[in-house]
């Protein structure tokens, strides 16, 4: 698992914009045949995801292909197409369930035995963006092959009724319910797109925001976007140096065998100890 996911969109049947993402340094490359392909393009897209998996070098970025939804009628043929080449992840949009995420488990395993590679080489990344995949977390998070959750804002607030807002105060419980499982579970939340992708200060912020509630990583739709996002979830040199400094400070308290003690007129106790630790491996990664 990457420590930290900027999470670039590209048209999967769009090779020009394939090629150019390889050239960003984005985290990971989500190449898309669900919502960046229009219906008239599905088969193109599978092909030039295809090719893009042969023939380009992604360098340090993970390659990743999102599927069409399980019941959309597209979900089968798009995953048997990109999956001989090993991406290193399937994306599916939309899950709303447990066995959703096992249908394409069986599938990956089947493939990596047939093809003689490691077991959970190919990880698996799931859209949730429903009121029902949000009520149906705590299951959907089990599964073991998971990887991380991305939550799609825009349409859990379709699925809801809600009016989307700038400051996004309607998606904040099915954030942090999306950040709850994914801790529970040890695994990596993506935050919402900012669909302005001209607005950096707005973006920005919201990438800020996101990274304040425990988001590990943000959704890209443009290369303007990469750096912004990149930055907001890297931790800065005066957290590291500070996360050190508790670090160091706890493990001189503990000999001296006091628990909580005063450090720049804060209490620091073992939750804050947590927190510095998890800054620092977010840090080295």
């Amino acid at each position: 698992m990457h420590s930290r996911r900027a999470l670039l969109y590209m048209p999967g049947d769009n090779w020009k914009m394939i090629t150019k993402s390889v050239t960003l340094g984005v985290d990971s490359i989500c190449m898309d045949m669900e919502d960046g392909a229009a219906v008239n393009k599905k088969a193109e897209a599978r092909e030039t995801i295809v090719k893009a998996l042969q023939e380009l070098d992604f360098g340090a970025s993970e390659k990743l292909a999102r599927i069409n939804s399980i019941g959309s009628g597209w979900e089968q043929a798009d995953i048997d197409a990109v999956l001989p080449h090993h991406p290193d992840g399937i994306v599916i949009p939309k899950v709303e369930s447990f066995e959703q995420v096992e249908w394409a488990s069986k599938i990956i395993e089947a493939a990596e035995l047939k093809y003689g590679w490691p077991i959970n080489s190919v990880r698996v990344l799931i859209g949730v963006e429903t009121a029902k995949g949000i009520l149906n977390l705590k299951e959907i998070a089990s599964h073991p092959r998971l990887d991380a959750i991305i939550f799609g804002g825009e349409d859990f607030a379709a699925s809801i009724g809600a009016t989307r807002t700038k400051d996004a105060v309607e998606l904040l419980y099915a954030r942090q319910a999306v950040i709850v499982a994914c801790a529970a579970n040890d695994l990596q939340p993506i935050d919402i797109v900012t669909i302005d992708y001209k607005d950096v200060e707005s973006l920005r912020a919201e990438s800020e925001f996101g990274a304040r509630l425990g988001f590990m990583g943000k959704q890209i739709i443009h290369p303007a976007q990469v750096e912004p996002v990149q930055t907001a979830f890297t931790p800065s040199d005066e957290a590291i140096a500070y996360a050190k400094r508790i670090v160091e400070t706890f493990e001189a308290s503990q000999k001296e065998g006091k628990g909580a003690y005063s450090l720049d007129g804060k209490m620091i106790d073992m939750p804050l100890l947590k927190n510095a630790q998890k800054v620092l491996e977010r840090a080295k990664a």
